[in-house]
């Protein structure tokens, strides 16, 4: 793999651009990633890089987030347009992809879709996924339980978890669901059952 780009450069930026609390939230997503790719075999160079930029647009405001998806032409669907909570991952991407020069496709979806999630996710998006939910530093109800299926069970039932409490968590709130969210559930769903 070809990256041209320095780790603690990156760190740095973030921790200029990123609230303290953010910031150390990256980080925890950053060791929580490298703890599930030891577990499951994953390239450490590329959770560390999928890690670090999943919410480098996170605190971008709705005009900063405009500039970026009309400099980089980027295609939002119905939902995204609605709720820009969702897309930070999305600006993400382009950023890392266009000012880092992040090419490996795997890290640029485990960036794009560490929030909703997608159909036939890779390792590597499962694990950022994942790692974004467990870190050391997020505290609700229920992430002892995920923690442990995702480091001693296995990353689908782990996922398949976080999905479910995900869905729960949004339809108690009436918004809406990304189908990408459904659609990694219902996957996921047939890889443990069939």
């Amino acid at each position: 793999m070809n990256i041209e780009i320095k780790i603690d450069e990156i760190r740095n930026i973030l921790k200029k651009n990123l609230k303290n609390s953010r910031y150390k939230h990256t980080l925890g997503v950053e060791k929580s990633a490298i703890k599930l790719a030891e577990i499951y075999g994953e390239s450490t160079e590329k959770v560390i890089i999928s890690s670090l930029f999943h919410d480098f647009a996170k605190y971008m405001t709705n005009e900063e987030l405009d500039s970026y998806i009309e400099q980089y032409d980027i295609k939002l669907d119905e939902i995204e347009k609605l709720d820009y909570s969702i897309i930070h991952g999305k600006v993400a991407k382009y950023i890392a992809e266009n000012e880092y020069n992040i090419k490996d496709l795997d890290i640029l979806n485990s960036i794009e879709f560490h929030t909703t999630g997608r159909k036939y996710m890779t390792k590597l998006e499962k694990i950022i996924y994942l790692a974004d939910y467990i870190e050391e530093n997020r505290v609700y109800d229920g992430v002892e339980i995920l923690r442990k299926l995702a480091y001693e069970t296995s990353l689908e039932e782990a996922l398949l978890e976080s999905f479910n409490n995900s869905i729960n968590f949004l339809l108690k709130k009436s918004v809406l669901i990304h189908k990408n969210t459904i659609e990694a559930r219902n996957q996921i769903l047939k890889e443990l059952k069939y």
